[in-house]
């Protein structure tokens, strides 16, 4: 199963190759932002992770229900953050 997970910008590393750091659920990767660059992004802002891209802007509500129901799935959820914890932009 692939999921989108809601990770937090918490560092802009590469401006010119929209590379941010984002934290998902206490796990902190670079990430490319370039899909969301146009949303007009920036620290502490929401995205929709998945395989080391930022999908979607999001609201905190927004994160944190997903987040939530995400953390239901169990197994899921667990490989999903392995995933991410292994797939580091740089």
């Amino acid at each position: 199963m692939c999921l989108g997970i809601p990770g937090q910008i918490i560092e802009m590393v590469d401006e010119t190759n929209d590379i941010a750091r984002v934290e998902v659920s206490g796990v902190r990767r670079n990430v490319s932002v370039a899909l969301v660059r146009p949303d007009g992004i920036g620290l502490g802002d929401w995205v929709l992770v998945h395989v080391g891209f930022a999908m979607s802007k999001i609201d905190e509500v927004e994160a944190q229900e997903t987040l939530e129901m995400l953390r239901q799935l169990g197994e899921a959820y667990e490989e999903e953050l392995e995933m991410l914890a292994t797939s580091d932009i740089s």
